[in-house]
């Protein structure tokens, strides 16, 4: 009872905060800044979204080494989970105060905000492995990102009215209220700390030196090192494409706020259908096979972002990239989860996020760059894109690790 309980709140940490992901990360606030607030007629909005993304993320990318291992050494993990996450609630909750015009004090909230959700989830992944066991670590992710994508389809239907009606700033705080208060059973039933092995100041210090054996370790391990590599670049092309989905679909093809939403919705709905969907071949014919398949899929969808000219193309697009979200995101998770010691989840997720935020940092600044280069021309910027999913893939490949979970006894010892 007690492991249900805490693989259910696990699981509604995800539920809380996609509506910040869904609303504010993937569709109104993105558009509301760049085209807004900035303004983007030449591309000015889309570099200054990208210039946000990437700072939270270089941001998270310099701290989420050290802070996994303090999240280890001086068992903070749990504590460190509920102060990220007020800082992502309380950056939310002021973007109720931002005007058209404050470039820069939106910039701020933004990276503050955005700082918090994604350096949550260092800790929150890393209960992946103390809630599963190797067999089952493939569908118990995908469950939680089922779960949240059920998340966002609840938070988007909650901010359609408001935003149909004008009331941006209380959509925000909505977001920000209902983060908080779905993540409060994961802050009370998630599993406590283990005794602190270590004084906080000692914790620090050795946090310091694990963080650099941590990256010695992964360097030594062939399939580990390749995978960190190969995740860095295919994940920075599909967090480019969520982060710059809708600014394009409003954009270049003239949604409306209300349209946007619409789209997300089915965004969500695929992508749920295709977490469910891949979560148990995940564990039987391996998380690198799915991963390679997804990839193939976000590839598909980035040449047809490139030549769509209507709305309709772009729903069905959409659906299909929503589709391969879910599983790429889940089976990646499951793929490290699988290559650590679990009472070591901290420090490797720690370099888990490393990977994937520093990846982020590139994709939405060569996105608003070229943008901007290009006089504002986004099928451009989208193209872009290709070259990381087509490297990435060509890396995984060549990873050996990743099969059906019947063969870990032969992975581990390719480690």
């Amino acid at each position: 009872m007690s492991r249900r309980r805490e693989v259910l709140s696990w699981c509604l940490y995800d539920f809380a905060n996609s509506f910040y992901a869904a609303v504010i990360i993937a569709t109104v606030w993105a558009a509301y800044y760049a085209n807004e607030i900035v303004g983007n007629a030449a591309g000015a909005g889309d570099l200054w979204w990208g210039r946000a993304v990437s700072a939270s993320m270089l941001a998270v990318a310099v701290t989420s080494p050290v802070a996994g291992a303090l999240a280890d050494f001086a068992a903070l993990r749990k504590r460190l989970l509920v102060v990220y996450t007020l800082v992502a609630v309380l950056g939310t909750s002021l973007l109720f105060t931002v005007r058209p015009g404050m470039v820069l004090y939106g910039f701020a909230l933004t990276v503050a905000a955005n700082f918090g959700f994604e350096g949550a989830l260092v800790f929150y992944n890393a209960y992946l492995p103390l809630l599963a066991e190797p067999e089952h670590q493939g569908r118990l992710s995908g469950w939680g990102f089922a779960t949240g994508y059920a998340g966002s389809l609840f938070g988007l239907a909650a901010a359609l009215p408001l935003v149909q009606n004008g009331h941006y700033g209380l959509a925000f705080l909505l977001v920000a209220a209902c983060f908080l208060v779905f993540a409060l059973p994961a802050f009370v039933y998630l599993p406590a700390d283990a005794p602190r092995r270590k004084g906080l100041r000692q914790a620090a210090r050795e946090g310091l030196h694990g963080t650099w054996s941590t990256l010695q370790e992964i360097v030594r391990k062939p399939a580990l090192r390749r995978f960190m590599l190969a995740y860095f670049v295919y994940i920075d092309g599909i967090n480019t494409v969520i982060y710059f989905s809708s600014i394009f679909a409003a954009h270049t093809l003239g949604f409306s706020m209300l349209q946007l939403i619409l789209v997300f919705i089915v965004v969500q709905l695929s992508a749920l259908i295709g977490a469910l969907v891949w979560a148990r071949p995940t564990d039987r014919i391996g998380p690198k096979r799915v991963i390679l398949i997804m990839l193939v899929q976000w590839a598909t969808v980035v040449v047809g972002a490139y030549f769509v000219t209507s709305k309709l193309q772009f729903f069905i697009l959409a659906a299909l990239a929503g589709t391969g979200l879910g599983a790429v995101q889940s089976a990646s998770r499951a793929f490290l989860a699988r290559m650590i010691p679990s009472e070591r989840a901290g420090e490797f997720f720690g370099f888990y996020a490393l990977s994937g935020k520093t990846a982020s940092i590139v994709g939405p600044l060569v996105f608003g760059f070229v943008s901007v280069l290009s006089g504002g021309n986004q099928r451009l910027s989208v193209l872009s894109v290709l070259l990381f999913l087509v490297t990435g893939a060509g890396l995984l490949w060549g990873v050996k690790a990743g099969g059906p979970a019947v063969a870990l006894a032969a992975e581990a010892g390719g480690r």
